[in-house]
């Protein structure tokens, strides 16, 4: 990336939050950087064009991401680790886990219909397997390495005290 192409301090600001927050959404810089809409959306469309953001959709968000520093797999659980409850659902499956939604959703406090829906969304990103045990659905994740790596790197960029409670064990990854 040669100076250029990040001349204008809006660019270069833009630039700078998605990789120090990558996965961030629209609103979310739209609310921390303070720049009109219509300047934030013409610098975010600027910056993929020219190659230097990748631009995620994880359903309900559009996310960012420095170019060439996350593949699509990290994306996906960079996507999941935005999202408060399946970051606590996938925090709670990696300290205890496998786990029924049933469990999940005692530690979550949260009710079960609420907790499905966030696992059927880590299920079709890949992020967690199931597999019937008797009458209940167990959950796992799918590749926890993949996960405690992309928490712990980005972990001061997760405003979750909860998660980092639970998996406070990872300090030494």
């Amino acid at each position: 990336m040669s100076d250029p192409d990040l001349e204008l301090d809006s660019r270069r600001t833009i630039y700078q939050r998605i990789a120090d927050t990558p996965g961030v959404h629209f609103r979310a810089l739209l609310d921390d950087l303070e720049y009109a809409q219509g300047t934030l959306q013409y610098q975010l469309r600027w910056l993929a064009e020219e190659g230097l953001i990748d631009v995620s959709d994880d359903g309900k968000y559009t996310r960012y991401y420095p170019a060439a520093e996350f593949d699509e797999a990290d994306r996906a659980v960079m996507n999941a680790l935005r999202r408060e409850y399946s970051r606590r659902i996938l925090a709670h499956l990696l300290a205890d886990g496998p786990l029924s939604t049933t469990d999940l959703s005692e530690c979550l406090d949260k009710a079960q219909s609420t907790v499905s829906w966030h696992l059927s969304k880590l299920a079709e990103a890949d992020l967690v397997t199931k597999e019937r045990d008797g009458r209940s659905v167990v959950y796992e994740v799918s590749d926890p390495d993949r996960v405690k790596y992309l928490y712990t790197v980005h972990q001061r960029s997760f405003t979750d005290k909860v998660v980092d409670r639970i998996l406070g064990l990872w300090d030494g990854y």
